[in-house]
């Protein structure tokens, strides 16, 4: 079965994810600043309960949830705790809820981190920050039911080999709760697949092969041998990626096509049990075209 994904926001549906600033929310006096944020995490709860519903109703099979889903929750100075806030054990409990809910109807929900979040960095605070936002992401994926914390590899710092040794120490020292959920994505400037899979194999953590990201970074190794080493990798659903470029690949790799070019889907793929994360910029509209494309109606 090929479980297609839908990541992080709406195109055309009304369901909206509210954001915030460290910079505005330090402007509001304490308790004001306690109230906005109850409210906003509060909608945000009911916003996921809403698009799991749209997943269930359109046989959508997962859902990557925006890591803003708390906004700034970890940033040093505006950063909260739920529990501290009005009402916020009702929050975490529809936050529970939303995870019950995707159980219930089969969807896989994950995480995929922004790029500031990097364990292969030579500065200690850069890696204390990047985990301290790995367990807030681990706090929530136990509430929504995430079983995937997708991350990429980091820089390289002008020596490839030692940063790959640092980024395997550091996820070998990671709590069990982050470790068990965390997965590692190549990535289109710096790590490709042969680099990372060595890593995934030390330490137990998959690899989501990203197939957009392979064509700009290639690594000499075709798809259909890079997919069979993402695999073993995985000791539940496996996670890859898939997107088009813009510039009908004659222009810069990086801009995401509207849509999923369906010849973009390799024919190797057809008949694995996976998950794929449809990363388009026509969002639910794109996903909806794919599974037309695929006949996975």
């Amino acid at each position: 079965m090929i479980r297609l994904g839908l990541c992080c926001i709406f195109k055309s549906e009304p369901i909206k994810f509210r954001r915030t600033t460290a910079k505005y929310l330090l402007s509001l006096g304490q308790r004001g600043r306690a109230a906005f944020l109850a409210d906003l995490c509060r909608h945000n709860a009911d916003a996921l309960y809403r698009a799991l519903q749209f997943c269930a109703a359109n046989g959508i099979g997962a859902f990557r949830i925006n890591s803003q889903i708390l906004p700034v929750k970890t940033h040093p100075e505006a950063g909260y705790d739920l529990d501290r806030l009005p009402g916020g054990d009702r929050i975490v409990e529809r936050f529970k809820t939303c995870g019950a809910f995707s159980r219930e109807n089969g969807i896989r929900t994950t995480f995929h981190p922004d790029q500031f979040l990097v364990l292969s960095s030579p500065k200690a605070d850069v890696v204390r920050r990047s985990v301290a936002d790995l367990e807030y992401h681990a706090m929530v994926a136990g509430w929504v039911n995430a079983d995937a914390i997708n991350i990429h590899g980091g820089g390289a710092y002008g020596d490839k080999a030692t940063a790959l040794r640092r980024l395997a120490a550091v996820i070998e020292g990671l709590d069990r709760d982050i470790r068990d959920r965390l997965t590692l994505e190549n990535d289109d400037r710096v790590y490709t697949p042969a680099d990372l899979v060595p890593v995934c194999r030390q330490t137990g953590v998959p690899l989501v092969y990203d197939i957009h990201h392979h064509r700009c970074l290639p690594d000499g190794n075709s798809v259909e041998r890079t997919t069979e080493a993402a695999l073993s990798t995985w000791n539940r659903e496996p996670l890859f990626h898939i997107s088009s470029p813009l510039n009908n690949k004659t222009g810069p790799c990086r801009p995401h096509h509207d849509f999923i070019d369906p010849r973009d889907f390799p024919d190797c793929w057809r008949d694995l049990d996976f998950t794929l994360e449809v990363e388009a910029k026509a969002k639910e509209l794109a996903v909806l075209q794919l599974k037309r494309d695929l006949n996975l109606l």
